[in-house]
């Protein structure tokens, strides 16, 4: 069976933007692929933070994954900490990428130019980012639009230790192939940027059905329809029919496309079908949260099982790398 990876930031409970662009495809998958799936705390302390805050909200995304639908029978749920081996091979993995590849990342060059002191840990975030995934030998991994240059770098650095260390015509890393998730990145509830909870657009996957709703009603439309008898396009409803897309019945996005073209709905009724379409997926997930909540142990037990499978996965995969490279 073929492996995937993939890991997301331990940024607290689970948005519908992180949910949609990468959670639910998650859930999708770990029945079709070996899964890891990883909280990446070491990824998170590349800027500020407490260290209660980071435990929490540790915990809180992990409950989140749970919650969403990755089962521990399925797929390895972890936490990136506990598994030592991922920060032992992005060392080794500092010394056979060039610093051009790093240095010229967007990602990087987007986040320093925002700080006055630039870390290294910054820089070489996605030397980390190639080792997660190589240290399980992922055939592919699942990411959005946004994690493609990365991953092409994790593709650099395999290439680059087998040139050096892996026989002639006999690779030991493979090179990972992207996965794109089939709901492309959804703009922030504002329509401006993407969805992120630093700029508070977004709806958070626990929230109530009255908290989703205050969320939803001022949530920008297509901004040439004035009033509720103007023809609307739903192809310039970048929130509100994107969101009916990732959550609807596909009868129900033809309904609401029909409807907003002969203005027999307003965008108040969209917004309303939206809801319900919302609330029918989302209201499980609730559910499951609030009993891994009350049992506590379930989700300390669902990780130790995952960073046991990861640890073992990782443990063999140094030992290649060591003998290979003179260290063993």
């Amino acid at each position: 069976m073929a492996r995937i990876f993939s890991g997301i930031q331990p940024s607290g409970e689970l948005h519908i933007g992180n949910y949609l662009g990468a959670v639910k495809n998650w859930v999708a998958l770990q029945s079709q692929f070996e899964s890891f799936f990883c909280v990446v705390d070491y990824h998170a302390i590349t800027v500020a933070y407490t260290p209660e805050d980071l435990r929490r909200r540790t915990r809180e995304m992990a409950t989140s994954l749970l919650a969403a639908g990755l089962d521990p029978a399925q797929c390895a749920v972890f936490v990136q900490s506990r598994v030592p081996e991922h920060t032992e091979l992005q060392w080794i993995f500092n010394t056979i990428t060039p610093l051009g590849e790093l240095e010229r990342q967007v990602q990087f060059k987007d986040k320093a130019a925002r700080q006055e002191q630039v870390m290294a840990g910054l820089l070489n975030y996605p030397v980390l980012q190639a080792a997660d995934i190589l240290l399980y030998l992922a055939d592919a991994v699942p990411v959005g639009e946004d994690q493609v240059q990365h991953l092409e770098l994790s593709r650099v650095v395999a290439r680059n230790w087998n040139a050096r260390f892996a026989p002639e015509g006999a690779p030991y890393f493979p090179e990972p192939q992207a996965k794109l998730t089939p709901t492309r990145r959804i703009a922030g509830l504002d329509g401006n940027a993407k969805m992120s909870k630093s700029l508070n657009n977004t709806i958070g996957l626990l929230e109530t059905p009255d908290e989703i709703w205050a969320k939803l009603r001022p949530a920008v439309t297509d901004p040439a329809r004035i009033k509720k008898t103007d023809a609307g396009n739903p192809d310039n409803c970048r929130v509100i029919f994107q969101l009916h897309r990732a959550f609807s019945s596909p009868e129900m996005v033809a309904e609401v496309e029909t409807k907003c073209r002969s203005a027999a709905w307003g965008c108040v009724d969209c917004k309303k079908a939206l809801h319900e379409s919302m609330n029918a997926e989302l209201t499980p997930i609730r559910t499951r949260a609030q009993a891994l909540a009350d049992q506590p142990s379930l989700v300390d037990a669902a990780l130790e099982a995952g960073a046991e499978k990861a640890r073992a996965v990782a443990a063999q995969t140094m030992r290649h790398v060591k003998e290979s490279m003179g260290l063993a």
